[in-house]
């Protein structure tokens, strides 16, 4: 909800900007996992798996870019994964994980790299809007195979439902 609830706050005002302004959002290679599941937006069906939730809202973020990128052509829309970087987060919501990868995970300033080309580089704006990347360059949102994908009508109903979720929050 956050990420909707402030992304569509600011689009007014970055709509009327004289230059392409960027909306960068930070997700997971943790959504790969995850269908989008228009069922339990709230995750109060069933029993509550942190690591589940959190694939499942990295997956919404996917789809919310995409969605913006194609309402709003003024504005150029990024998400990104920053790799598997050692982070307080990694370390306590997945201590199996950090302790087997503590070697392998990159420094929060590598995780960073990609978000702030994002934000500062020409050849990032030059870039298609609503695309997903690692280390710079474009990624596939689904892995080969997958069962991940959704139908265009369930985007665009999660779209509606999130917009009238975000309604009681809005003044």
């Amino acid at each position: 909800m956050g990420t909707y609830l402030l992304t569509t706050t600011l689009i007014p005002c970055l709509s009327q900007q004289p230059f392409k302004p960027r909306v960068i959002t930070v997700s997971s290679g943790g959504m790969y996992t995850q269908k989008l599941d228009l069922t339990n937006l709230q995750s109060d069906n069933g029993s509550f798996d942190g690591t589940m939730v959190y694939a499942h809202q990295k997956r919404q973020q996917i789809i919310m870019t995409e969605q913006w990128a194609k309402k709003f052509p003024e504005i150029h829309f990024s998400v990104m994964h920053p790799g598997w970087a050692d982070t307080p987060a990694v370390r306590t919501s997945m201590p199996g994980f950090y302790n087997s990868m503590k070697n392998k995970l990159r420094t929060p300033e590598e995780g960073a790299d990609t978000i702030v080309w994002l934000a500062v580089a020409e050849a990032a704006v030059n870039q298609p809007s609503g695309q997903f990347y690692l280390d710079r360059k474009p990624q596939s949102t689904h892995l080969s195979l997958a069962w991940t994908r959704s139908k265009p009508e369930e985007e665009e109903k999660l779209m509606t439902v999130v917009e009238e979720m975000a309604r009681k929050f809005k003044m």
